[in-house]
């Protein structure tokens, strides 16, 4: 494949921080990025060449896209994949990872359904549509248990835990749709893999460790704290979720380490993820390179992990959304090998991810606790409150 000037360019649907980041790693590949985002002026728009404003569902949005870009991807799962199949075809653009995977994924019953019948380990769930199916399925499922919207939900959005008998109807009111329950999984620790699948290659990121807090993921740590027979665990269920997927591209890949050493699958996200961000400065080649390498075509790059590396998210620490000002940043500077990456959005609220700091380790210093304890500690340090 050669290189020219200017390169190919990349239709990203999606212009928050994942775009953002992808277009910070497109630019050292010769690749320019376009997105399109219903918010003007988003996050991605200072990396990127330019920005479409539409919805993830505006065909016509998708299609002048498509119409400036040799290939197309996306970064939320809220796309349209029958838009963009229908694009693809007028316009002769390439997406990847396909739609029919997008679809898979958008539905958390069709995705587990889907993963069950190719042999990969999930929790027990079941499908329910009322309240009478909900208090059916948890007499045969057990309590506690997880509720999970079939479709749009993230950070957290659309799980409601169910505790007892007396929290079904609150907890099913909430969902307010077509939902699926899970059994609740005693995990140890919870995974993450970012598996790759580029032109004929198949490969996987080291496996690292996920730590949550109200359905948020806080922290990250790479090598997770599992044994080395629970890490390859991981790995294998991860390669078998790479063979149903269908298109280039990363995947995040999420795991329960079971309190008996068992890994079951928890969700896939059909892009690059917030648990794969540690890679920018902790592996050989970061998430966000690697999914472009995939997606246009290219070889992808060794996932080799540098050294040992802990990161933090920095959400929104305020009540009331406001304006963003993030306060602390000199003093998180100033740790030595920390890296801050701020996703510039304007405004600020409760959890709202707003950036994320990075802490590899020195020279022979691999205590992945040390490092997640350290990356803490320099996050608490930041607040949006004046």
């Amino acid at each position: 494949m050669s290189l020219g000037s200017p390169g190919p360019v990349l239709g990203v649907v999606g212009g928050g921080q994942l775009g953002r980041m992808l277009g910070e790693a497109a630019g050292p590949l010769g690749v320019e990025v376009v997105v399109s985002d219903p918010t003007p002026d988003c996050p991605a728009t200072p990396v990127v060449r330019d920005q479409v404003v539409g919805d993830f569902d505006d065909e016509a949005a998708i299609r002048e896209l498509a119409e400036r870009a040799d290939y197309l991807t996306f970064e939320i799962e809220l796309a349209d994949p029958d838009a963009m199949e229908r694009v693809s075809e007028a316009t002769g653009t390439p997406v990847h990872p396909a739609p029919d995977t997008l679809r898979v994924i958008q539905d958390k019953l069709v995705q587990k359904r889907r993963l069950q019948e190719a042999g990969v380990p999930v929790p027990e769930f079941r499908a329910v549509d009322t309240e009478t199916e909900l208090r059916e399925a948890l007499d045969d499922l057990g309590y506690p248990a997880m509720l999970k919207a079939r479709e749009g939900g993230y950070d957290g959005r659309g799980n409601v835990p169910v505790e007892s008998p007396g929290g079904v109807a609150e907890a099913f009111e909430a969902i307010d749709g077509p939902a699926m329950v899970e059994a609740f999984v005693d995990f140890e620790r919870e995974l993450a893999v970012m598996g790759c699948l580029g032109e004929g290659e198949r490969d996987t990121f080291p496996v690292t460790e996920t730590v949550h807090r109200e359905e948020i993921l806080r922290e990250t740590v790479s090598p997770a704290r599992a044994s080395e027979q629970v890490r390859e665990r991981a790995r294998e269920v991860a390669r078998d979720v790479l063979d149903v997927m269908e298109g280039r591209g990363v995947y995040g890949i999420e795991l329960f380490e079971t309190a008996d050493g068992e890994v079951l699958l928890n969700e896939i996200a059909p892009r690059p993820h917030n648990s794969g961000h540690w890679t920018i400065e902790g592996c050989h080649t970061s998430q966000f390179e690697q999914h472009v390498r995939a997606v246009t075509g290219r070889p992808l790059g060794t996932t080799e992990r540098r050294v040992p590396t802990a990161s933090a998210n920095v959400l929104g620490d305020v009540d009331e959304r406001q304006p963003a000002t993030l306060r602390g940043v000199d003093d998180a500077l100033a740790r030595q090998r920390l890296a801050l990456h701020w996703y510039g959005k304007r405004e600020v609220y409760r959890l709202r991810k707003m950036g994320h700091l990075t802490l590899p380790a020195a020279g022979g210093d691999s205590d992945p606790t040390a490092l997640l304890e350290a990356v803490r500690t320099v996050r608490d340090g930041l607040t949006f409150e004046a």
